[in-house]
């Protein structure tokens, strides 16, 4: 079996479109036999995409740190519960339970977890894909930026290009299926100053 590491809001939002995403996330990862990896709380959309999965009998690894057990509500129910003493180990251990990242709708926390996979992919210590589920061009303002990265000359266009994005769950499922990682020959390469000059 395959996980996901998703990363997503320890909030609702405030329209229900997010909350009927998230379960609908769920259900298309049952459907597809891929066990989830997520940030270990039962609130927000984390609570949500957590007891979707769990009533589908699938899979479920919370990874939660221990200062963070009372804040974020820890989920009582999983298959299975880790825990860390830093946020940075929490990723760590993510990283290495998963085969993919994935963000839902969320806010610095999901942003925090997902560029870190991304920039991991970049200097070549991974190649997970790295996805980003844009529902209702929730993400947009932030793809726009990065856009802007690359025509500033601050982020490689390959590497921009290497982000999986959509608004579709099943063709979002699909191309991380599909995805194949960039081959990165050099980190220095990485570095636009030392690429272009």
């Amino acid at each position: 079996m395959k996980y996901l590491a998703v990363f997503c809001g320890a909030s609702k939002g405030y329209r229900d479109i997010y909350q009927n995403q998230t379960k609908a996330f769920a259900s298309a990862m049952a459907k597809e036999n891929l066990g989830l990896v997520f940030g270990g709380g039962k609130i927000g959309l984390m609570g949500i995409l957590a007891d979707a999965l769990l009533e589908k009998s699938m899979p479920v690894i919370g990874v939660i740190p221990h200062f963070l057990r009372k804040e974020e509500v820890e989920h009582k129910g999983l298959t299975e519960m880790r825990f860390t003493e830093t946020m940075s180990e929490r990723k760590k251990v993510m990283s290495k339970l998963c085969d993919a990242y994935v963000a839902l709708p969320g806010g610095f926390g999901t942003l925090d977890e997902i560029f870190e996979a991304l920039t991991l992919s970049q200097l070549g210590i991974e190649s997970k894909p790295v996805a980003f589920l844009n529902t209702e061009g929730f993400f947009d303002p932030l793809l726009s930026q990065l856009d802007h990265m690359v025509q500033e000359g601050f982020l490689r266009e390959v590497n921009r290009d290497s982000i999986i994005v959509s608004n579709s769950i099943e063709d979002l499922l699909d191309q991380i299926s599909r995805f194949k990682p960039l081959e990165i020959k050099s980190l220095i390469k990485t570095t636009l100053g030392n690429e272009n000059h």
